[in-house]
């Protein structure tokens, strides 16, 4: 269900604001149909959330397609006109680069980066805005870039993670866990995935898969083929798309 400035809104009023089964639609539908009540300000909110879902399905695919790699930390890499790289293994921004041109280039040259699953999840998140953001508010927003870890992420992008058996949502950031991988490789104890609203994932390293091909690819890594199977959690991550959206039609006022 959704509600503006505590109102319900009718579904076709708000899918005729977007093109026909286009994947806005289906973020609507989804939105609409859910168990849980979405409240938003105004419609615009409503929209900028939805372009944003779409964006972040849209940049994931993108990235998927790209030479992006997958490497653990000790062995990352990025582009070192744009980035420094940190002992931990994160992506540290540069003096006086801008972050806009820094987060595009890792698409422009994304043979030249490798890194793991969860930083993967932040770079498309980051693209999505660039898609929507101009170059001055991005820069603005996001002046000192780190690539690293969920714990260094800025806190303009508001990440928060609930509990959610029953929702799913395009543009999603679900997660499978590998609860006994094997230890030798660790970066396999599961997969952060965007849901790309067709009934696949998208994981850094695994590519895009149905949930069947996730939890496959995952119990590869066990620690042997009798170990508990890896399986698809019921949390949910999103940015604040609310917050995002405020920092948006602040700006173009």
């Amino acid at each position: 269900m959704i509600t503006i400035a505590g109102k319900p809104i009718d579904l076709k009023v708000i899918i005729d604001s977007f093109p026909i089964d286009s994947m806005e639609t289906k973020i609507v539908t989804s939105l609409y149909e859910s168990q849980t009540i979405y409240r938003y300000a105004s419609f615009d909110q409503l929209k900028f959330e939805i372009n944003l879902r779409a964006n972040i399905v849209r940049t994931a695919v993108e990235l998927s397609k790209s030479g992006f790699k997958f490497r653990t930390f000790k062995d990352s890499m990025c582009n070192p006109e744009f980035w420094e790289r940190t002992e931990q293994g994160g992506f540290l921004l540069k003096k006086n680069v801008s972050p806009y041109d820094a987060i595009s280039d890792i698409y422009a040259n994304s043979s030249k980066y490798g890194t793991e699953c969860s930083t993967a999840i932040v770079i498309i998140y980051y693209g999505a805005l660039l898609r929507m953001y101009p170059k001055g508010l991005f820069d603005s927003v996001f002046p000192d870039l780190y690539l690293y870890s969920w714990q260094n992420i800025d806190s303009d992008l508001g990440i928060s993670t609930k509990e959610s058996p029953s929702t799913q949502t395009p543009g999603d950031c679900r997660y499978f866990k590998n609860p006994d991988f094997d230890p030798k490789t660790p970066e396999w104890r599961g997969e952060n995935v965007i849901d790309l609203g067709n009934g696949t994932y998208y994981g850094h390293d695994i590519g895009i898969k149905t949930a069947e091909g996730m939890i496959s690819a995952l119990n590869k890594h066990r620690k042997d083929a009798t170990s508990e199977t890896a399986y698809l959690t019921n949390s949910v991550t999103n940015p604040d798309y609310k917050h995002l959206s405020n920092l948006y039609y602040n700006y173009q006022l």
